[in-house]
């Protein structure tokens, strides 16, 4: 019996997504470069399903049903063309490569033209939700051509989380639109990770709150407004105890944070295309400073930052209006990111399927989303609207008190001030831009536009100055 998809990649995502397919009803065959890695899974975590263990490419590739259909699970990179170029030899024309990894677009673009050429069909899919998501039903993001789509959509949607709104699976948009719409999606990750953070620095530095009066909170807050994946683990995180000292291990873990890229690929395409993401760019930064553990060591010993305690539920309620705030504003600025980008390379999105398929499944799941879809037609690029701007100003005084309270305290919250001011900004008339238009024509002749009248203007600004 041949196999109706191929998996390559056997770490643990490409394994539990493996199970995931096989659980469903059809028959996977899976290969990876190290033979013993297929073995090992195999034999320790195949358990009656329909999977086909396969030790050498061409074997592999037989093995498949025509078209063939396969999955690529290695990480991004060089591992992704090098795999493409191994499998060439033995494909043929309208066979189907799905990379599901978190490739940079760019790259997605390049490979669905080179295999376009070949004859090959190619989608570059976004799989969100962990190891977890993998196994149980994960956020699917492919982009590509329709006809590649269709030929595993039933699986896909199968797979995939499910919300009362459906699979968390559609058809993203052409050529690299799955991988620009993931890297999207970790880029508000990353913004509401950080304001998250920010709001517990402050909860145990100026409100001198334990790890467990913290979970409590927040394991409160998720069952209102702020109810998400991202608190929900927050909650669990503070009551996880190290066994070995008895410390909430949350305590005890290095302030170093790790990043793969997708944040500052979302705050470099944001800077290509002209779309404001501060919030999201702070995170980024913010994960940048954390490294400098050495630096920041020696530095806080030439500032002493004099903190009192603030223990006041008065205070907790305005954090989480704070927080409430800053996870709106992180999504708007994505979506204002992927409407345009939709319109500069053609994507055709559907931004609406796209919060819909966030609705289950992946990292950034909240009861947030469905405000979102009800407001994405009414605000133009963006998520801000009469209905949006009335929702925010609910939460104003909470960030200006909060903000307040963080400077007075010298605690640093980049993407909650970063979120307030984008929004001042975006709903300020008139910004001092026309100071900085004049200093540059002043030193650079690039011209300045009038208020009054139509056209380009330069001046001899050292002429008739006082």
């Amino acid at each position: 019996m041949k196999a109706q998809i191929g998996l390559i990649g056997l770490a643990v995502m490409g394994q539990n997504l493996a199970l995931n397919i096989a659980r469903k009803g059809y028959t996977v065959s899976v290969y990876n470069r190290t033979a013993s890695k297929t073995r090992e899974f195999f034999e320790s975590r195949v358990k009656g399903e329909p999977i086909i263990p396969t030790y050498d490419l061409k074997d592999f590739v037989e093995s498949l049903e025509k078209p063939r259909k396969i999955v690529l699970m290695v990480k991004a990179g060089s591992a992704v063309d090098d795999t493409i170029e191994a499998l060439l030899p033995h494909l043929d024309p309208g066979d189907l490569i799905v990379d599901g990894g978190n490739s940079h677009y760019l790259d997605t673009e390049r490979r669905f033209k080179y295999l376009s050429e070949r004859g090959i069909l190619f989608l570059g899919m976004g799989v969100s939700g962990g190891e977890y998501g993998a196994l149980h039903g994960p956020s699917l993001m492919p982009g590509g051509s329709r006809k590649a789509y269709e030929l595993v959509e039933e699986i896909l949607m199968k797979i995939a989380a499910k919300t009362e709104d459906g699979p968390c699976c559609t058809y993203i948009g052409e050529r690299s639109a799955g991988h620009f719409v993931k890297m999207v999606h970790n880029g508000i990750e990353y913004a509401i990770m950080q304001a998250i953070a920010e709001v517990y620095d402050l909860m145990r530095k100026v409100m001198g709150m334990g790890s467990f009066e913290m979970a409590d909170v927040f394991e409160e807050w998720n069952k209102g407004e702020l109810n998400s994946f991202l608190v929900e683990i927050t909650a669990k995180i503070l009551r996880k105890v190290d066994e070995e000292t008895g410390k909430p291990i949350v305590d005890l873990i290095l302030d170093k944070a790790e990043q793969k890229g997708t944040g500052k690929w979302t705050a470099q395409a944001a800077l290509d295309l002209g779309v404001p993401t501060s919030s999201l760019n702070l995170a980024v930064v913010e994960r940048v400073i954390s490294h400098f553990k050495g630096e920041r060591e020696k530095l806080s010993q030439l500032l002493k930052k004099e903190r009192k305690v603030v223990r006041d539920d008065h205070l907790l309620e305005k954090l989480k209006g704070a927080l409430i705030f800053s996870t709106f504003l992180s999504f708007s600025q994505g979506v204002w990111l992927m409407n345009v980008a939709s319109r500069e390379f053609g994507y055709g999105l559907n931004v609406s399927e796209v919060l819909r398929v966030w609705k289950g499944g992946c990292i950034i799941r909240s009861k947030m989303i469905d405000f979102l879809r009800e407001i994405v037609t009414d605000s133009g690029d963006h998520l801000l609207c009469d209905r949006s701007t009335r929702f925010l100003k609910e939460y104003l005084d909470d960030v200006k008190e909060v903000l307040k309270v963080a400077q007075e305290n010298l605690v640093p919250v980049p993407v909650l001030s970063a979120s307030f001011n984008y929004f001042l900004s975006m709903t300020e008339e008139k910004l001092p831009a026309n100071l900085i238009q004049a200093q540059r024509d002043f030193f650079g002749a690039h011209t300045f536009e009038r208020i009054d009248k139509e056209g380009a203007f330069h001046l001899d600004w050292w002429e008739g100055v006082v």
